[in-house]
């Protein structure tokens, strides 16, 4: 069971500066990377409408969004995009 959640859920290693919030801020992203790679297959293969994946996508591109804030990361980089 383990190796068929790690086939379907994987999982790469941090190698940025460690701190609680980058390794959350890290796990959220690879979380979104792989919705959004099984949305695009569903859309490409006919089960979702390009709306729908539209819909999905910028559902979950907002709740990284909105993760990224709670946790801080690049508040204090005046070069970062906020938006």
């Amino acid at each position: 069971m383990s190796d068929q959640y790690n086939f379907l859920y994987p999982r790469s290693r941090y190698r940025g500066a460690v701190k609680p919030e980058n390794l959350v801020f890290n796990a959220n992203l690879q979380e979104f990377s792989q919705r959004v790679s099984y949305i695009s297959c569903l859309e490409t293969g006919g089960k979702l409408s390009p709306e729908e994946s539209y819909r999905e996508i910028r559902s979950l591109w907002k709740q990284l969004k909105k993760s990224r804030k709670q946790l801080g990361i690049g508040t204090n980089n005046p070069n970062s995009d906020n938006s």
